[in-house]
């Protein structure tokens, strides 16, 4: 395998270079693409340094100087690509030495587009593991919960109640580039929580997705106290009002593919409807919550009402 690993960096001073050395223990890895986002601190400096010390690891910054986020830089990084197969790292995250076991025996059958696996968390100090338990419970691994491929992964990501695991992490994720060839096929800039989960939706509807190493990480996420996802507490209008952003995007991808199951449809529909609702406050609420139940009144017959209407007046 001949693979390229992008790396997303803003104001990840602490971390990058343990995330680079993580990619560059492996032979298979021939470029380390860091796509600098205008950080405050002193990231780029010691992303300097670290493409001046090894051929492999290739620095760019956006042309304008300006951040742009998670989903600008990784496309950046896709496009920049130069490799067979794409790989992704956050900057403070890591893999482990496992990492593409799995990728080199699945990817010698043709039609697999991408491999997946699971992910551990480092907790870096208390406050960060403390964050992480608020949010997520003391599940420290973030996986699915059976094997799968092809168009099961989609169905299975989608399906409620779900037994399979809505999402998985971009950093376990491995992709042919040609299954990128479509432009469309991108992360998607409008979102800055939950990108990665409506990127992963999409694309394992159009490609062929196979999970591999999923009884135990392969890369582990740093857990600390500047996590954006874990900054947005459970159950509050902003928690809602990203969700609602998600499945609106969701939606209207949703609407514009030939044949997409309706049923599917609807799902991301009443996602999105009900979470707009939930992250308004007042009588703003309940006048939306009327109007989109006479509008959609399959909507009453949904378990998701109970979260449009119940108290979340909290940020």
């Amino acid at each position: 395998m001949n693979i390229s690993v992008v790396i997303p960096t803003y104001n990840a001073e602490p971390y990058i270079e343990k995330a680079v050395a993580s990619a560059l223990q492996f032979s298979e890895v021939k470029e380390v693409i860091i796509v600098e986002d205008a950080s405050t601190d002193d990231t780029l400096k010691k992303c300097r340094a670290l493409a001046k010390l090894y051929d492999r690891v290739h620095l760019y910054q956006h042309e304008d100087g300006k951040n742009h986020g998670d989903s600008v830089s990784r496309n950046m990084g896709i496009e920049k690509a130069s490799c067979e197969f794409i790989a992704f790292l956050d900057a403070d995250d890591y893999y482990l030495s496992n990492r593409f076991d799995a990728e080199k025996v699945l990817f010698q059958d043709s039609k697999v587009d991408g491999v997946f696996g699971g992910i551990g968390t480092d907790f870096i100090n208390e406050k960060g593991k403390q964050d992480y338990i608020d949010k997520f419970g003391e599940n420290f691994m973030c996986t699915v919960q059976f094997a799968a491929e092809g168009k099961d992964v989609f169905f299975n990501m989608v399906e409620e109640p779900n037994r399979f695991g809505s999402s998985f992490s971009m950093i376990a994720l491995t992709v042919r580039k040609a299954a990128l060839e479509n432009p469309k096929l991108r992360m998607p800039p409008n979102l800055k929580i939950s990108q990665d989960k409506e990127f992963i939706i999409r694309l394992a509807y159009h490609k062929y997705l196979k999970t591999g190493i999923i009884d135990q990480p392969v890369a582990n996420r740093s857990a600390h106290e500047s996590n954006s996802i874990t900054k947005i507490k459970n159950h509050t209008r902003n928690a809602f009002n990203h969700q609602s952003l998600l499945y609106g995007s969701l939606y209207n991808w949703a609407k514009n593919q030939e044949y997409f199951p309706l049923q599917v449809q609807k799902l991301f529909k009443y996602k999105y409807l009900f979470s707009k609702i939930a992250s308004q406050k007042g009588i703003t609420k309940y006048i939306n919550f009327a109007r989109y139940a006479i509008l959609n009144p399959e909507l009453l017959r949904t378990r998701y009402r109970y979260f449009a209407i119940r108290n979340n007046e909290k940020e």
